[in-house]
């Protein structure tokens, strides 16, 4: 016997062998019930979502951020004239869209948690609305063919504040945008008043807007912090009022401002929600000590609300905002690329990537967890970022939906689309207006980005803060802070925008003195 050929043989036998382990699936598939204690909340249309994870750490309906590390797998499919008292099959032949590379008739063996939403809610635009119905997580080890029985039988609970003496919420119904939409629309707040306080006393504010998706209920993660509340409720804590406004709009967050798809919310922010709380809460109107600030997404509406409403707001601290210009809308121009998902040198375009450099995930698969959330199975509906983006930047398309930048798809890109980002491109409106806005923003603008930001955001900044270097009649004085190897919204924190605040209320109190 030819000893080595055997050897060679048995190793190829080995290495076929892990390779069909590493293989093999089965199929799965699953009957949904209704709990009969819910079922009078049963709504019978809507969309199924079907979540499988590998992430024990969290509940799988909550993993809807496409997460590289997270192995969190999303089904989704519309359905009608569902019954609350019969039972859904979830199985392969139906129409499912997917963030998965396979099917429900071939999923890779492994450990998964599984949970099923049914999404109802009309009003809000993303799945984790009040009043929409979830199953349990399930744990199963799929190492053959499973049919699992699955209930739903538990109801997304209507969001609350965390009670304290200095919390407060505002829920106001805007007639701006009622008109607009032609029915009742509402703008949500919640209010943090300042240790001490005094409703006789004017006092300086602060709008914090948040990162992607944000609500109002985010002033529980300081109402439950023992740390942050000593300091705040004390007589070292600032004496500022912080506005935490909602991120909610029709297609994704609203951005706060006029959109022709999700109506004039900037508008409504100006003209009915500021006057409303600051009427209700501040003891003034002056706009020399009206702040805004937010990282991410809010570091891209604070920096946006200063430079659309220059005499509304005194000050701007901007930490990792969004793509402000558009020639590098995270990698892409817009007005010169032709793809989306694919770059000039036709390598698969990245959008997220760790402070090393490392590429963690493409624009391509980040947009199908997208497609896969919006009921249009497309993300112009997602509720996701890009649908926000879309929603704000893009006009009106076909079936009520914004008229997309690139194919949801093939990654394809509308010139004629582009150009109508432009209204939106920072760049592009400072250029036109500085004569008028530049001199109205003396003082005002901060702005931190970090050079390894996460999501690719900084070259878009590195363009603006060029322009801004260039600028003459005035020469712009925008303190804009670019920290090497650092990540996306690492430094920002409640209390580094409080000093900032502070530091700009004394510059504000010396002109006021030299004037004297």
């Amino acid at each position: 016997m030819n000893f080595k050929l055997a050897c060679n043989t048995f190793i190829v036998f080995l290495i076929a062998t892990n390779v069909y382990a590493q293989k093999q699936s089965f199929r799965f598939s699953a009957t949904v019930k209704v709990d009969k204690n819910i079922q009078e909340l049963f709504q019978e249309d809507g969309r199924m979502y079907l979540f499988l994870s590998q992430n024990p750490n969290a509940e799988p309906r909550t993993q809807t951020w496409p997460n590289p590390t997270s192995k969190t797998y999303i089904f989704a499919e519309n359905r009608k004239k569902q019954k609350a008292n019969a039972s859904f099959r979830i199985d392969n032949n139906s129409k499912w869209m997917s963030t998965a590379s396979w099917s429900l008739d071939n999923v890779p063996t492994g450990e998964y948690y599984v949970q099923v939403l049914w999404d109802q809610d009309q009003s809000e635009s993303r799945i984790d609305a009040p009043g929409n119905l979830y199953s349990k997580k399930q744990k199963i080890q799929l190492n053959k063919t499973t049919d699992l029985e699955v209930v739903l039988s538990q109801s997304i609970e209507a969001r609350k504040l965390v009670s304290h003496e200095l919390s407060r919420v505002v829920d106001l119904k805007s007639e701006i945008l009622s008109k607009w939409w032609n029915k009742p629309m509402y703008l949500k707040a919640a209010v943090l008043l300042p240790y001490g306080y005094d409703k006789t006393k004017a006092y300086p504010i602060r709008y914090n807007v948040a990162g992607y998706g944000g609500r109002y209920t985010r002033i529980n993660n300081l109402l439950n912090s023992k740390e942050a509340m000593n300091w705040l409720n004390s007589a070292e804590g600032p004496q500022i009022i912080t506005v935490f406004l909602d991120g909610e709009g029709p297609f994704g967050d609203s951005y706060q401002m006029d959109s022709e798809n999700s109506g004039p919310y900037g508008e409504a922010l100006i003209k009915e929600l500021i006057p409303h709380i600051e009427s209700t809460y501040r003891g003034t109107d002056d706009a020399t000590t009206r702040f805004v600030d937010g990282c991410s997404t809010g570091g891209w509406v604070s920096l946006g609300l200063q430079l659309y409403y220059p005499d509304v707001f005194n000050g701007v601290f901007s930490y990792s905002p969004d793509s402000i210009e558009f020639e590098n809308y995270q990698l892409i121009n817009i007005y010169k690329d032709s793809n989306a998902f694919v770059n000039e040198y036709g390598y698969p375009r990245p959008v997220m990537r760790d402070t090393n450099g490392e590429p963690m995930l493409s624009l391509k698969d980040f947009i199908q967890y997208e497609n896969v959330l919006g009921d249009s199975n497309s993300y112009l509906n997602s509720g996701g970022q890009f649908s926000a983006h879309t929603a704000l930047y893009s006009p009106k398309g076909d079936n009520g939906l914004p008229k997309p930048l690139f194919d949801p798809q093939t990654g394809a890109i509308d010139a004629a689309v582009a150009e109508h980002w432009k209204k939106y491109d920072f760049k592009i409106y400072a250029q036109k207006n500085w004569a008028t806005l530049g001199p109205k923003l003396k003082g005002k603008v901060f702005i931190w980005m970090g050079d390894m930001d996460n999501f690719y955001l900084n070259p878009a900044t590195r363009t603006f803060a060029d322009y801004l270097e260039g600028t003459s009649n005035p020469k712009s004085d925008a303190d804009i802070v670019f920290s090497a190897m650092e990540g996306h919204c690492r430094t920002f924190s409640h209390k580094v925008v409080f000093d900032h605040i502070q530091e700009r209320l004394e510059e504000i109190a010396a002109e006021k003195a030299d004037k004297k």
